[in-house]
């Protein structure tokens, strides 16, 4: 399972029945979960932890070093889940922080070019279609599409079930369930058809089309109170709410 060309540290962990294609190069501290396939010229460096059922595509950079300025060369390390795939070049670091790593969820699909900056957050079922880029310290939710060309701002977070359209500029955070597009980037509407896709049901949908209704398109509207001046929100108006509450520096996407 592994070709004669492929260089592997000592210091490097494989589980069994992996397989590692030719000038493949796994360095010191890498562990490699079971499952896993590397296809040829795949470069794998130090501190980096690999899940289960992973596929490396070639010339794709995972744990390289940071390109943050402000790194002294302190070990820092990035964590990957299971079942991710990870097309040709695409390029992972790891985190500046010594403490914390830079981590990649379970499920993902990493299109070619696409970029993930150290220090950054990616949650699960998440589509980086190609030459999608997240600068350093961002945050994506769960089942996020991050379309071609597609550039998003260092700190920024996105929702989860949210989409960015293609060659859009990310400037401030994107809210769950929403379609963002433009350079910069501005509220399209409810991410739709990604709701229907993920099984959620009318009333759900329904929900978020009010809250999207009264935090984005109502002027007058105060975001950080709920819905119909209820004293408590709840369900995906919460959510909805209580991620642009939670919004720091950056602001929200409108």
């Amino acid at each position: 399972m592994i070709h004669p060309t492929a260089i592997i540290s000592p210091n490097a962990t494989v589980a069994e029945g992996v397989h590692i294609g030719a000038y493949t190069i796994i360095g010191d501290g890498v562990t490699v979960g079971a499952g896993c396939k590397f296809h040829s010229h795949v470069v794998v460096e130090s501190n980096t932890t690999i899940g289960e059922g992973n596929e490396f595509y070639p010339f794709a950079s995972i744990g390289a070093r940071t390109q943050d300025l402000k790194y002294e060369g302190e070990p820092t390390s990035l964590v990957i889940g299971d079942r991710n795939v990870f097309r040709e070049s695409v390029t992972i670091h790891r985190s500046t922080s010594k403490t914390v790593p830079t981590k990649i969820g379970n499920d993902n699909n990493f299109l070619a070019y696409a970029h993930v900056a150290h220090d950054c957050e990616v949650g699960d079922h998440c589509i980086f279609s190609n030459n999608g880029t997240i600068a350093g310290h961002v945050v994506v939710g769960d089942y996020a599409i991050i379309s071609g060309l597609a550039g998003v701002h260092q700190f920024c977070r996105i929702g989860r079930h949210s989409i960015i359209g293609g060659c859009s500029k990310i400037v401030q955070d994107v809210p769950p369930f929403t379609i963002a597009d433009g350079s910069p980037a501005e509220l399209r509407g409810v991410n739709l058809v990604g709701m229907k896709r993920r099984g959620f049901n009318k009333e759900e949908v329904r929900e978020v089309k009010n809250a999207y209704k009264a935090f984005f398109l109502d002027k007058e509207q105060n975001m950080q109170t709920p819905l119909e001046n209820k004293t408590e929100a709840t369900g995906l108006i919460a959510e909805i709410r209580d991620f642009i509450i939670a919004a720091e520096g950056r602001g929200v996407t409108r």
